[in-house]
């Protein structure tokens, strides 16, 4: 699958990047022997949860809420090892936010080699020493895959650090960290990608549409073997994708930021409108032959 946004999309944009998201999550599927030893399943305070889980990772064009590039494994696989077999999915024109979990050496490098810019959180005891300070606040700085590496001062990739504080935010922490590949401010200034990030909390919303609006009252996925769960969590991800891209075609008719529309609406008026389109039984295909 890819992006649908267009150039007239409301939301989809910032200056000439599509904006883009990375996140993962995690799915109750089937409780059988066949799904607990293929995926596994997390611990409980007293012994284990009631389902298996399979974990995954994906990709959201944050204005049309489509996630267009996803991979899905056991329980136990950390997200960095997913998001590694999304990131090629990037493209040139993309600005990709993520959370603080992702940033690891090897995964900023593979996501930065297809061209796509970043744009993600790093951890508050993350090491970024200021190698140049810039007319917006942020600086340059280097990251290092190992403390070797740091040492010897080898293999380093340069970033571009944005440091910045919500005022009067409960909760808020002291101070939050970015790291991006856009190193010229006058491209992007810090205050502009300060105030951006909080686009990344778009695929939380996607994630929510299709863990609990999309299945309905389902708890778990239903299928009962590996080979079937994953071909029904990507028909899971293609019905999503059906949804928000005639979302998507509604709100360029009416010049609308997609997310305006009602996702739970939408889904309503496809359920009333699919019986029109149901396939032919396969008794009626028999006396058609």
């Amino acid at each position: 699958m890819l992006p649908i946004a267009k150039k007239g999309t409301r939301g989809a944009w910032y200056r000439q990047w599509r904006l883009v998201s990375l996140d993962g999550s995690t799915l109750d599927v089937a409780d059988t022997a066949e799904n607990e030893q293929a995926f596994g399943r997390p611990g409980a305070s007293r012994g284990s949860s009631a389902y298996p889980q399979i974990r995954f990772v994906g990709l959201l064009e944050n204005g049309t809420h489509v996630l267009w590039a996803a991979h899905v494994d056991k329980y136990k696989t950390d997200e960095i090892t997913l998001a590694a077999a999304v990131v090629p999915s990037l493209r040139k024109d993309m600005l990709c936010l993520a959370d603080r979990f992702f940033p690891a050496y090897d995964l900023w490098r593979k996501a930065a080699q297809t061209g796509a810019d970043l744009l993600w959180r790093v951890r508050k005891n993350a090491r970024l020493v200021v190698d140049k300070r810039l007319a917006d606040g942020s600086y340059l700085s280097r990251i290092y895959r190992s403390t070797s590496d740091r040492r010897k001062g080898r293999k380093a990739l340069v970033v571009r650090v944005i440091e910045y504080r919500l005022k009067d935010v409960p909760g808020a922490e002291p101070i939050y960290r970015l790291i991006t590949t856009i190193l010229n401010p006058k491209l992007a200034p810090a205050k502009e990608l300060a105030a951006l990030y909080r686009e990344r909390w778009e695929i939380e919303t996607a994630l929510d549409e299709l863990k609990t609006h999309l299945r309905g009252a389902q708890i778990v996925l239903r299928s009962k073997t590996p080979e079937l769960v994953q071909q029904e969590f990507y028909g899971l991800l293609l019905a999503h994708f059906a949804i928000r891209g005639l979302m998507h075609e509604a709100a360029l008719q009416v010049d609308e930021d997609p997310d305006r529309l009602s996702f739970v609406h939408a889904v309503h008026v496809v359920q009333r409108r699919m019986p029109r389109y149901v396939a032919i039984p396969p008794s009626a295909e028999e006396n058609l032959s």
